[in-house]
């Protein structure tokens, strides 16, 4: 009931501060936004990480975005778009005038070569990107791509054709990682690209000292108008309680990763303000399905039965989330509210252990992530407790970390046996969490977005079925009964929703934290007496 009750409270004071005033073209401000770690890359479709999309979200667009406040999907670089009566054929009338930051004009060329770059593995400028999330939204590369080709109209018009039917193609065309970027930096920087960004979005690149910050500056021609603030530095600051230290010493202007229980400190502080994400995530362990003994269904039952989410969340979220059931958040159409919990009860896990064929439990590894994520502030003491967990039913688990893009190639890789992790959605579509987290196709060693390598033919074919439905209906039916299965199955044990809290100096004016993870930031502005 609390967090609801903030919830709506932060809903409140996000539209008083947006409705508060106008936000000055071209202001002069600074903004330093604090956050727990720094990006991985600046190549948006080359990672799967938050901290690297919150900073190549200010540098590139997307052929259509979402509005401010939903996920419903509106022009950017493309004005129009229509599609053909099987859904198979996309035309893309796209905006004129724009140009990328190195000068070099955005035309429907641009948009070919970005797309044939991402979708063919023997394109030249590649070099060597893993492109997960293009895999994860349009199901693979070259002839497993369900887009087929990307065809230039005229300078101003771009034609896709698909193989099958894609429910959820717009709404995976606003994804950040979709950022159309200037063919001549690409070329121009190979390898180094993600070092040298160059979009056409409201912000240029302008400097980035590694695990330090990130030097971003107002693009004065941005097409949707000169952004409020000048520049943008994104600090990294891993300690939570060490980046609230420095908001409340004036240091910087908002950060991210806020510890739950000081909340309360900020609401009680004039000289600041609250926001809260809207939920939209799911936090959890994988279990590896690959790796003994968690191919075993019983063990990974007695899991799910021996974690306690309650106190997880009494301990570590300030009540700021709920526990989880299925794989992906209410805040999700087609959730199936009709599938009920592991119960924890670690005399039932004990059971299942035993007729497993491991009474006296074993040893293992989990891994914990090394930096503070908005579905798990404080991940290391988080995996302590599933560690005291654990070991009450037997098992002696060694808590593992690594820096965070090591983690992240490691658990892609399937180095673990269990891995804390989670997911903010993207798009709003089931599909970006049950189709890229648990799906088969996703579960390739290098790339997973399935790290619990989960591989159900049954899942699969439902998934699929409902990639190619535009019916939202039968779409939901089919994503109730993959949750069924899935549920059944338990290769996670989803942990929980959680609400993200957001702290920023009161005199902050136009910020609008948005649920897939990240905003644009070019309304932002700092009030001036």
């Amino acid at each position: 009931m609390k967090a609801k009750i903030l919830g709506l409270l932060a809903l409140t004071l996000v539209f008083a501060v947006a409705a508060t005033g106008c936000a000055p073209a071209g202001g002069g401000d600074i903004l330093v936004y604090g956050r727990g770690a720094d990006s991985v890359s600046l190549d948006p479709i080359n990672v799967t990480d938050g901290e690297s999309l919150k900073v190549t979200q200010q540098i590139y667009d997307t052929l259509v975005e979402y509005k401010p406040d939903s996920t419903e999907v509106e022009p950017a670089l493309a004005t129009e778009w229509s599609t053909s009566p099987d859904g198979l054929v996309w035309t893309f009338k796209l905006r004129e005038g724009v140009n990328f930051h190195d000068g070099t004009p955005f035309n429907a060329e641009a948009v070919k070569f970005n797309f044939d770059r991402w979708m063919f593995t023997d394109n030249p400028h590649r070099y060597d990107g893993e492109f997960a999330y293009y895999a994860y939204m349009f199901g693979g590369f070259d002839d497993k791509s369900v887009i087929e080709s990307v065809e230039v109209v005229d300078e101003y018009t771009v034609r896709f054709t698909l193989r099958e039917p894609l429910a959820p193609f717009l709404q995976n065309l606003a994804m950040t990682p979709f950022g159309i970027a200037s063919p001549e930096a690409i070329k121009e920087f190979g390898p180094d690209f993600g070092q040298n960004p160059v979009g056409t979005g409201p912000f240029k690149f302008v400097d980035w000292v590694k695990d330090d910050k990130i030097v971003l500056e107002a693009n004065k021609d941005y097409w949707e108008g000169e952004p409020a603030l000048d520049q943008i530095i994104f600090r990294s600051i891993p300690d939570n309680s060490a980046r609230f230290m420095e908001l409340q010493a004036g240091n910087i202007d908002i950060m991210d990763g806020l510890n739950p229980p000081d909340v309360k400190i900020v609401e009680e502080d004039e000289n600041l303000q609250l926001f809260l994400r809207p939920p939209m995530n799911v936090g959890y362990l994988a279990m590896n399905m690959d790796v003994e003994p968690f191919d075993n269904l019983l063990v990974r039952q007695a899991i799910n039965h021996a974690i306690n989410k309650e106190a997880l969340i009494e301990n570590f979220y300030a009540g700021l989330a709920q526990p989880a059931v299925n794989p992906m958040p209410p805040s999700i159409w087609g959730f199936n509210y009709s599938v009920k919990p592991y119960e924890y009860d670690p005399e039932r896990a004990k059971e299942l252990l035993a007729e497993a064929g491991f009474p006296n439990g074993f040893k293992t590894e989990l891994w914990a992530m090394p930096i503070p994520r908005p579905y798990m502030p404080q991940p290391r003491k988080i995996a302590e407790a599933i560690q005291a967990d654990l070991a009450k039913i037997g098992i002696e688990a060694e808590i593992v970390s690594f820096d965070w893009g090591a983690y992240l190639q490691k658990v892609e890789n399937g180095e673990h046996p269990m891995a804390l992790l989670g997911w903010i959605g993207d798009n709003g579509d089931p599909d970006n969490f049950l189709y890229v987290l648990l799906d088969k196709d996703n579960a390739v060693k290098g790339s997973a977005g399935n790290i619990a390598f989960y591989r159900s033919d049954k899942v699969h074919e439902l998934l699929i079925k409902a990639q190619r439905t535009f019916d939202k209906a039968e779409r939901t039916r089919l994503y109730e009964e993959a949750q069924v299965i899935i549920h059944r199955d338990a290769p996670w044990v989803p942990l929980v929703y959680a609400q993200q809290p957001i702290a920023a100096k009161a005199s902050i004016r136009g910020y609008i934290p948005h649920a897939t993870g990240s905003e644009k930031l070019n309304t932002v502005y700092l009030e001036t007496e």
